[in-house]
């Protein structure tokens, strides 16, 4: 079967990995002149099955409202009359609720640790490299608050599968050596040491590459339109003026993806949640970590990349914005220098933000739509990375008519 892959991010180029891999006849389209140049570009950098807990969570609301009129907040929703967002916020809400929270807790976990075998069989297989590390993730605390919260959060992931173990400020420092200037400020941690981290730009590419060996086209340039339909199917893509057909469509567009689908009367419940993140060039006396870190208070992750520290996070909601603000890419380098005050930057750091397609309960979209030849797969939000090989070999046994590997997926058909 011929398959038409809209998007070369790393979800859209794993989707075509495994599509190709089950036998189908691959093209990709993408307005970018190569793999992985939008939200896959410079993200924190994590394969982090231990941030399953999402942003909606009984805790949230109360938050959200506290860092209102924050430039620097963590989580930032800019005031202003937006139907999409309005919308959105409303099941975002609805997902607060502690059942809402565990069913979300559960089904994040179940496809990220899916996908991280699948990412490390692929890895296994064709050699891939991306500046990976497989020395875990380690969730850290400087707020009581913020740790007893995660303590709970924490206990509810190790029951699903997810070996997300509560330390103490010593363990924590014992694992990462360059956590001892902030030893009095610690008040503890979690620590998944099955987690990884690595470049995700890099991988895209390098992937992306492995395709075209095996058959995959890609049309890099590409402005997708719109999509054609007939008969209640899809019967092409109109991009730059031409028209590509195929057997069936995936979505992979990210915060894009609907944009394109309402006028086919399709809704997807994904809104752009913007995040930021710096990379750091090191000298070779940088007191740097290389184990990878989550600031939960702040909403940040720290990824050592060979000699760049990739600092990334927060999040705001502005609807397709991509301007980068000052402020909170300073907020960025702020905490950086807080947590690690012998840092020794061998240049400037490279300030970067992308957009992320968010779902309210931030389970990703993956599976079929009510045509019968379009489906898709967007909405990973913060964890577009981690998920990605699961949702793109559940998404492959779809479209080829298995029933997918991962046992308790949840059907998704929307419509």
């Amino acid at each position: 079967m011929k398959v038409l892959v809209l998007g070369a991010g790393v979800v859209g180029v794993t989707s075509a990995w495994y599509l190709a891999a089950a036998g189908h006849e691959v093209c990709v389209i993408d307005r970018q002149p190569a793999a992985g140049c939008e939200t896959s570009f410079a993200n924190g950098g994590q394969i982090s099955v231990s941030h399953a807990e999402p942003w909606a969570n009984p805790h949230a609301p109360l938050r959200a409202l506290s860092w209102l009129g924050r430039e620097d907040a963590p989580l930032l929703f800019r005031l202003r009359w937006d139907p999409a967002l309005f919308a959105w916020s409303l099941r975002f809400l609805r997902e607060c609720s502690p059942a809402r929270t565990r069913a979300n807790i559960r089904d994040i976990v179940e496809l990220a640790l899916y996908s991280r075998h699948c990412l490390q069989a692929l890895r296994a297989a064709t050699g891939i490299e991306y500046d990976h590390l497989e020395r875990g993730i380690l969730h850290i605390y400087t707020d009581p608050r913020e740790f007893a919260g995660a303590v709970k959060a924490a206990a509810v992931m190790r029951e699903f599968g997810c070996e997300r173990n509560t330390i103490d400020a010593d363990q924590c420092v014992a694992i990462e050596p360059t956590l001892a200037a902030i030893r009095p400020q610690l008040v503890g941690g979690d620590f998944t040491a099955a987690d990884e981290s690595g470049d995700a730009h890099r991988f895209t590419q390098r992937l992306a590459a492995l395709c075209a060996e095996r058959g995959v086209r890609f049309h890099y340039g590409v402005s997708i339109e719109r999509l054609a339909s007939a008969a209640g199917r899809v019967a092409g893509v109109v991009a730059d003026g031409q028209l590509f057909t195929a057997d069936a469509y995936v979505v992979a567009l990210a915060t894009e993806t609907p944009l394109l689908l309402r006028p086919l009367g399709l809704r997807v419940p994904i809104y752009p949640g913007k995040g930021y993140s710096a990379t750091i060039p090191l000298s070779e006396k940088s007191v740097a970590p290389t184990v990878s870190l989550t600031d939960d208070g702040h909403k940040l992750v720290f990824s050592r990349l060979g000699q760049r520290l990739r600092v990334a996070g927060t999040a705001e909601f502005n609807g397709y914005d991509r301007s980068l603000n000052a402020v909170r890419c300073q907020a960025l380098m702020t905490r950086t220098r807080e947590l690690f005050p012998d840092l020794d930057p061998a240049g400037e750091p490279e300030f970067w933000t992308g957009l992320r397609p968010v779902t309210p309960s931030n389970v990703p979209l993956v599976g079929r739509t009510a045509l019968p030849n379009l489906y898709l797969n967007a909405g990973h939000g913060t964890l577009g990375w981690t998920m990605s090989c699961g949702s793109a070999a559940v998404l492959a046994d779809i479209v080829s008519g298995r029933r997918p590997a991962l046992a308790n997926l949840r059907e998704l058909v929307v419509g």
